[in-house]
């Protein structure tokens, strides 16, 4: 049984009460019934119920009485982690959607526009989790006059994960979004319009707040499995840093070395020798991943999150991985062909081509099933190829131990340690001081090694560009709500450097524009907030 069972049911036992309070932003639950600090934290249980809620918001849709956290988009539609890997994914080559849901198709022909409903579902996920934060944080503050010695150390620690929490979700947003609302513990409820922060001041906010609770968060591998310690916030410091050209136009390499460094020598953390475990029901044994978003079929039930990646993944020729068959997000050629894989080497008595060299390259298609390589119709699943990287079996195949129906119980890898590899070879290459190319080339050719099962396929320090980092860095983590992100820090992801199938909204790709690389305000937002202004060359 998973250990994060416990702090699941932490969190559906506080859904209902907890969420009532948040009033930072309007993205609260449809709730008449008005809760307080009062009734919600009722004893010191109560603290560690609301934080695993806090967690949960990422992974759950909505309250336990049915009820969803954010108004004007499906209750399954509007999960966290779902349009955060829809965002992070589909822009990019290495997912594309077969479905006709609202405008879904547009984020891989890059023509989403102000009034998109699930640009508009992100951004009002990002400020709800936010808002849970707040108001957990300031009814910490109140509870530590009247705490005990032992609770007040409690305390301290859960007031660090959830500014953490609010950390990272403020990083999505000023990746995602740039300038953006701003809202903290310091803002009592009420109503009020919130200020607009430039991309620049809440990068150095991020930043600062990090700093602040390092030494606050638990130490390395101390807490419970799914609660973040102080690599966790190395890991986001990284991350930060490694962006922030694009962020705030000021490269920052040598600092991101400065806290790779950290995760690296002092995390604990280690590589895990089965690359297919990371993705499996059983990974909450990976002795590899930093921080996942825990999910548990018993618990959770909901077409958000792992479920959907798992089902929206599978056709019904596919082999089983657990769940459903949905038969909606696959990939391009372009990701499968950076393995060095071609159409030819998948036929219909191995549609998984399992002579494969490199393992970690787990994609599906079949020729005698009508599946094709180039995508003459988008909304055709078999059109393109299918990957099987998650499934909701454990790693040596069997079921999940709590198997329910079509419910994924496989925990998604936020931060792993291999990203932090690849992390810091592209900071040494890109000019950062405090590493070297001899240790950044260990790195790259000891995830090879377990890639290959082998130590044939080592590089060679002239092999390690930042070109092979990029390919590098999809051949690791496709699928892992990286891409997007990646593309735009390569100068890939718009404009006409790269081109790849549908691009732009045409079979054989095209230049989009450049300011697609950030999504715009909301429309909603703009007419609620006349403090925030739409993001260049977006018109409402």
């Amino acid at each position: 049984m998973k250990k994060i069972k416990y702090l699941l049911i932490l969190a559906i036992a506080v859904t209902t009460t907890f969420t009532a309070c948040m009033k930072d932003l309007d993205v609260e639950p449809i709730d008449p019934n008005e809760a307080t600090s009062t009734n919600v934290f009722k004893d010191e249980y109560s603290y560690k119920q609301a934080l695993a809620r806090i967690y949960a918001t990422y992974a759950v849709s909505g309250q336990s009485d049915g009820t969803p956290d954010i108004i004007g988009i499906d209750m399954n539609f509007g999960n966290y982690l779902r349009q955060y890997w829809g965002l992070q994914q589909l822009p990019t080559d290495e997912t594309i959607m077969a479905w006709d849901d609202a405008t879904i198709k547009d984020f891989h022909w890059h023509t989403w526009s102000p009034n998109d409903v699930f640009i508009a579902a992100m951004y009002s996920r990002i400020y709800y989790a936010i808002s849970l934060a707040n108001e957990f944080i300031r009814a910490t503050d109140d509870a530590q006059d009247k705490a005990s010695e032992q609770f007040l150390t409690d305390l301290g620690l859960y007031q660090a994960e959830a500014r953490f929490l609010r950390a990272l979700s403020y990083w999505h947003a000023i990746d995602m979004f740039g300038n953006v609302t701003f809202v903290t513990d310091d803002d009592k409820p009420g109503a009020f319009f919130p200020e607009r922060i430039t991309r620049s001041d809440l990068f150095n906010y991020i930043e600062e707040e990090l700093m602040e609770i390092e030494d606050l968060l638990a130490q390395p591998q101390a807490n419970e499995y799914a609660r973040v310690d102080r690599v966790a916030a190395w890991m986001l410091l990284s991350k930060l840093y490694l962006n922030a050209e694009v962020y705030i136009g000021v490269p920052k390499y040598t600092e991101a070395l400065t806290y790779l460094n950290k995760v690296l020598t002092e995390g604990g953390y280690s590589i895990d020798p089965n690359y297919k475990r990371m993705f499996c029901s059983d990974n909450n044994n990976s002795p590899e991943i930093i921080f996942p978003i825990a999910f548990d079929a018993t618990h959770i039930q909901g077409y958000g999150g792992m479920t959907f990646i798992l089902n929206a993944a599978r056709g019904s020729d596919m082999p089983s991985n657990g769940v459903g068959a949905w038969g909606g997000i696959r990939t391009i050629s372009n990701l499968v062909e950076t393995f060095g894989i071609q159409e030819s080497d998948f036929t219909p008595a191995d549609p998984a081509f399992t002579a494969r060299a490199d393992k970690r390259a787990h994609f599906w298609f079949n020729p005698d099933k009508s599946w094709k390589w180039e995508i003459e119709n988008v909304g055709t699943f078999n059109h393109g190829i299918g990957v099987t990287k998650f499934t909701n079996l454990t790693s040596t195949g069997d079921d999940a131990p709590n198997q329910q129906g079509d419910f994924a119980s496989t925990d998604f890898p936020m931060f792993r340690l291999a990203d932090a590899y690849l992390m810091y070879a592209e900071a040494v290459l890109r000019g950062g001081q405090g590493g070297s190319r001899a240790i950044a080339l260990n790195y790259i050719n000891e995830l090879r090694d377990r890639a290959f099962e082998n130590t044939t396929n080592r590089i060679v320090d002239a092999e390690l560009t930042l070109d092979f980092i990029l390919d590098e860095r999809t051949r690791e983590l496709y699928w892992e709500a990286h891409r997007r992100t990646d593309l735009i820090r390569f100068g890939k992801l718009t404009g006409g450097d790269y081109i790849w199938t549908w691009k732009g909204n045409v079979k054989e790709g095209r230049a989009t524009e450049t300011y697609r690389n950030l999504f715009p305000i909301p429309s909603a937002e703009l007419s609620a907030n006349p403090n925030l202004i739409q993001n260049d060359q977006y018109t409402n």
